[in-house]
């Protein structure tokens, strides 16, 4: 008995020690993270009274929305610079690691196109994010809300799908970082007075090594609804994690809908019959059908469900401005299966090309067919839950 005693003693240790050393990292983490957001450390650092005044003490006459971590206010300096200030909830999915990664990544990659960080606040355990503020507010209380969508002009809405796909290339191949965003949905693009797009909120973005092309990880973070199949189930995350992202987004835009029920599916299947255009948001008055067409396909392209069928942001970019003669035939898009399964068989439709108008310029009625049977096999998409969440695991 004694000598059991012993074995099983002596292999405690060992899992003890293990144990020891991860808290001891963990701890030294944390302090580490602490002491950054020390306010000696912070050039950008505001007092928590001088966001109080600026704010009328976080008034609901200032509150300008809320976030999935936390709501938004809007605030006046004392210089009269326009602020808004994101005030993260006490119980917030986003806590200090993410908040010291949005305010470190935006200090390194700030650009005209991506909202400008002006200070952040961490006085009275409060965690707070200082950026410019946009008169527009975000893209999704114009293109969601049936009384202001009208307003929001074909033209417009063009420039603001190609303002986000230069968005996006620039934090993926011109920034002096490669960035993954990973949370691209209509709350997250700003909107200047001219309506030109800014992204925000980097709180979940990845930063990625100049010859790193993709991660495997178990943190599966995003918004259900814009997540690529292959991360959120797989955890396989590259810049065709934001491709995707970007797809739903345009057709959102373009359509005026968000991404729920058979959306992606229905698009998929109207492209295939010739009708795209039918998806287009009623409340528009008029569009140009070439560039609708066209965007339609690029959406389409960017939400295949073998990432690499999609294109990267480089080519979308010039997709969209019309430097493709002709462009790749559009695969099914991320659906999944009644047991719950994405479909992951490559596609072979890259292979044949179609013209900006929506029609295929080679196809066979046989292929289509056996797509469109495939596809009626599936009974939703999983893109088509619109919640916010932050998992540490799978």
């Amino acid at each position: 008995m004694g000598l059991q005693a012993c074995c099983v003693f002596c292999g405690a240790l060992p899992r003890r020690r293990r144990r020891r050393r991860r808290n001891d990292g963990e701890n030294k983490e944390r302090a580490k993270d602490r002491s950054e957001l020390s306010p000696s450390n912070w050039n950008l650092f505001t007092r928590l009274k001088t966001l109080e005044a600026a704010t009328d003490c976080f008034s609901d006459k200032n509150r300008l929305g809320q976030g999935g971590f936390g709501p938004v206010y809007k605030g006046v300096m004392p210089d009269g610079q326009l602020i808004a200030v994101k005030k993260l909830s006490f119980n917030s999915r986003q806590g200090l690691k993410e908040f010291i990664n949005e305010v470190k990544l935006l200090l390194k990659i700030q650009h005209r196109n991506l909202v400008s960080l002006l200070g952040c606040c961490t006085e009275a355990g409060e965690k707070m994010v200082i950026y410019e503020f946009l008169p527009n507010c975000s893209l999704d209380r114009i293109l969601f809300d049936k009384s202001k969508s009208s307003n929001l002009l074909w033209s417009e809405r063009f420039e603001i799908i190609k303002g986000i796909a230069k968005d996006l290339l620039y934090l993926h191949e011109e920034s002096p970082v490669k960035v993954i965003h990973r949370d691209i949905k209509a709350s997250n693009i700003l909107l200047d007075a001219k309506l030109n797009p800014k992204i925000s909120d980097f709180g979940l973005a990845r930063l990625f090594e100049n010859d790193e092309t993709h991660v495997s990880t178990f943190k599966i973070s995003g918004t259900y609804g814009y997540m690529a199949p292959e991360y959120a189930f797989h955890g396989y995350l590259s810049v065709k994690t934001d491709v995707f992202s970007f797809g739903v987004l345009v057709l959102e835009i373009l359509s005026g809908r968000r991404n729920l029920d058979r959306y992606l599916r229905q698009t998929w299947r109207l492209s295939e019959e010739g009708k795209p255009l039918e998806m287009m948001d009623p409340s528009l008055a008029e569009w140009d059908s070439q560039e609708a067409s066209l965007c339609i396909q690029v959406g389409l392209l960017c939400c295949q469900v073998v990432a690499a069928d999609q294109p990267d942001m480089g080519s979308a970019d010039l997709m969209l401005l019309s430097e493709f003669s002709a462009l790749p035939r559009i695969g099914w898009p991320g659906v999944r299966g009644r047991v719950g399964k994405w479909r992951t068989t490559p596609s072979s439709s890259m292979s044949k090309m179609t013209n900006t108008s929506g029609m295929p310029t080679s196809s066979s009625g046989g292929a289509t067919s056996r797509a469109s049977t495939i596809i009626d096999g599936y009974e939703w998409s999983k893109n088509s839950i619109s919640n916010s969440f932050n998992s540490e695991g799978r």
